[in-house]
């Protein structure tokens, strides 16, 4: 059955000149309303669902989990056109009926929020790490060589948690990414009760407590007062809240706060969260919806440009300032290769930002640059910390650093880009710096989070299994002679002097 799903566009046309519009960042809890347009989910002869535009000759097409995690992903030709803002992925299988968000009151919704995570303790530092680089969607081995995944992830955690302590510390000794998360959840249920939609929130990390696996029977935030009082409740109270499924939840829209779609971040999430659907009875029949991507939403664009507006009224000379947006990057062969979004999606969101900046009279330069690049690889570029330095010697004195990747303060804006990338800003000839903060819950941003909720319930279908087909195209040849060679480089990497004296300072 075809569901309509309202969502506000952003086109990449030149509209005629608007009055600027300012909005004070509200508390959490104070909500407001914008106009919307609408897109429509269609349904191909595949049985898969994606959403298109209501201009027929403005199609996007989402990434449909099917037979394959990621499946193909055609590269899209940005220039000129208008996409919509929501990209809902919803599975292939048993169709549950779509209702109307007047009907949302009478379901039991679940909202599952999906995070990074974050050592809370520099005691979490190296297992955090030992988590993140187990995952196969960060270091993306060949399948033939993945039993190494484990040994290499020791490795690299043992080798980087000293210098990766050395900055949680520099933050306070952990990352606040939970509690501003937690904040975030809980701002998102608020919203939706004053639109008259009550749902249960849920927040799964994917590298550190609550893990994704866990979240699926975590409590729900809506006996929580604040975020503070959860952090204080012990494992055994926990236990004792209703979960999804004590909740009876009878759909689930799950939102990665993401805002660009990449295999490394919301892709490998939604893997897991397969992997544990597909084992679960009642879960591979709970009816969900998959907001995949939202970098083109108004409440995030107009939030975004209010932000940078904002900060450049700090400078002396505001439109001299260089605006400096700083992603996060992935390696060039998840893009090349793999047929990532990401960075289409990013160039297109930067895109719609400094549209919206110049309806507001703000006509600064702007560059984007990617940061957080991990070993010997080939990183999106141009990297974060050559450009400050090109920037610098081409006389570039004022610079606002734009975060545009993330919507929470973590160690990649707090320590990364507040001390690492400031310093050498400066360092390089750069006078003025400022930093526009994340999101959290400025309050545009949240209520628009809960219209994407609301777009995206009509939407929800039964999660089924999905094979991997390649599993079973092993050659048993090819597979014992990389084991066996494998097995040797396995060998070398675990007994070299350098692992061998990383684990015994370690140990001691």
């Amino acid at each position: 059955m075809d569901a309509t799903v309202p969502s506000r566009v952003l086109p990449r046309v030149n509209p005629p000149a608007l009055t600027p519009v300012h909005k004070s960042s509200l508390p959490c809890h104070q909500i407001g309303k914008s106009m919307s347009t609408c897109c429509h989910s269609s349904k191909s002869s595949g049985q898969e669902h994606t959403l298109s535009c209501s201009n027929p000759s403005d199609k996007q097409t989402g990434i449909v989990w099917g037979s394959s995690l990621y499946g193909p992903v055609q590269k899209r030709n940005l220039s000129g056109r208008s996409f919509c803002s929501l990209e809902v992925c919803t599975y292939p299988g048993l169709e549950s009926e779509s209702k109307s968000p007047a009907h949302a009151a009478e379901e039991r919704v679940g909202v599952l929020l999906l995070n990074l995570g974050g050592p809370d303790t520099l005691n979490d530092v190296q297992p955090f790490l030992f988590n993140l680089f187990a995952d196969p969607d960060i270091i993306r081995l060949p399948r033939l060589f993945r039993f190494l995944q484990r040994p290499l992830a020791q490795l690299i955690s043992v080798l980087r948690a000293p210098k990766s302590k050395e900055g949680y510390a520099s933050i306070g000794g952990g990352s606040p990414l939970r509690k501003i998360t937690d904040d975030q959840a809980i701002a998102l249920r608020n919203a939706l009760e004053a639109k008259e939609t009550p749902v249960h929130v849920y927040v799964a990390m994917r590298y550190w407590h609550p893990f994704t696996e866990e979240a699926v029977q975590q409590a729900s935030l809506n006996s929580i007062v604040s975020s503070s009082s959860l952090r204080l409740l012990n494992e055994r109270t926990i236990d004792l809240i209703p979960t999804i499924k004590r909740d009876r939840v009878t759909k689930l829209v799950v939102l990665p706060l993401y805002p660009q779609f990449s295999i490394s971040t919301t892709g490998s999430s939604i893997r897991v969260l397969q992997n544990i659907f597909r084992e679960d009875a009642y879960l591979s029949r709970l009816p969900v919806s998959i907001i995949q991507s939202w970098y083109q939403r108004e409440g995030y664009i107009k939030s975004m440009a209010g932000l940078i507006e904002k900060e450049l009224g700090s400078f002396s000379r505001p439109e001299e300032v260089m605006i400096f947006f700083s992603a996060h990057g992935v390696p060039v062969s998840y893009v090349e290769d793999a047929g990532d979004p990401y960075r289409d999606q990013m160039e297109e969101c930067i895109h719609l930002i400094m549209h919206e900046l110049k309806v507001r009279g703000i006509n600064n330069e702007h560059t984007l640059a990617y940061q957080s690049r991990v070993g010997p690889v080939q990183w999106l570029k141009p990297y974060t910390d050559e450009v400050l330095v090109e920037l610098g010697e081409k006389g570039v004195k004022s610079l606002l650093a734009v975060p545009v990747s993330f919507v929470s303060e973590h160690i990649e804006t707090l320590e990364e880009i507040d001390m690492e990338y400031k310093n050498l800003a400066l360092e390089s000839g750069i006078e003025n710096w400022g930093r526009v903060p994340a999101l959290g819950c400025t309050s545009p941003f949240i209520t628009d989070l809960a219209d994407a909720v609301i777009e995206a319930l009509p939407s929800a279908t039964a999660m089924t299994s999905a094979v991997d087909s390649d599993e079973n195209d092993i050659d048993p040849v090819a597979y014992a002679i990389k084991l066996f060679f494998g097995s040797i480089l396995a060998f070398v990497l675990l007994l070299s002097p350098k692992m061998i004296s990383a684990f015994r300072n370690h140990l001691l």
